[in-house]
């Protein structure tokens, strides 16, 4: 007789455990634009937006080099997935790059920890199964973000690091 596995014991993960989906993104040219569509259109928002630059975002990192970039990023909530509208601005990005190669769209999925050693312990596993870091960076002193090379396993750009945005005050909110 079979018998059912519970998610928890079939899929342990690099972590031991199932990582949870926090928030999937979609990059674009005109966030501004594609915030007021996905208001008009699904009734979402409000959006808190926040511009990241210096020195708000600092100790960005492109493929493990040192590299100065920015965005313009809107998030909310849509029931408990987190759900986010990125731009770039300035300098090279995955973003840019995205967008140059795909065209607008769904970019990546985020699996974001709250505890700075997990993020770390998770960036390491995954670059010892070759998916290292492609693009990361800080926002503010608690906030590490990166974004893995996992297209070739997963089939998406998945995210990581220890916090979200959408707990810092915003820039501004829309509408």
């Amino acid at each position: 007789m079979e018998t059912k596995q519970s998610a928890e014991s079939v899929a342990g993960g690099l972590l031991g455990r199932p990582l949870m989906i926090s928030q999937i993104a979609v990059v674009v040219n005109d966030l501004e634009a594609t915030m007021a569509q996905y208001t008009k259109l699904l009734g979402w928002g409000p959006w808190n937006v926040y511009r990241h630059e210096p020195p708000r975002l600092h100790h960005t990192v492109i493929r493990g080099e040192e590299v100065p970039y920015t965005m313009v990023g809107a998030e909310t909530h849509v029931g408990d997935m987190g759900f986010e509208l990125l731009q770039p601005l300035e300098g090279p990005s995955i973003y840019r790059e995205w967008i140059d190669e795909h065209g607008e769209g769904l970019h990546h999925v985020a699996v974001m920890l709250h505890d700075f050693e997990e993020s770390t312990e998770l960036k390491q596993r995954f670059d010892e199964v070759g998916a290292p870091v492609l693009m990361g960076g800080r926002i503010g002193e608690t906030i590490e973000f990166y974004y893995l090379d996992t297209q070739p396993s997963l089939k998406i750009v998945l995210e990581s690091g220890s916090g979200h945005a959408i707990d810092l005050v915003p820039d501004y909110t829309y509408p």
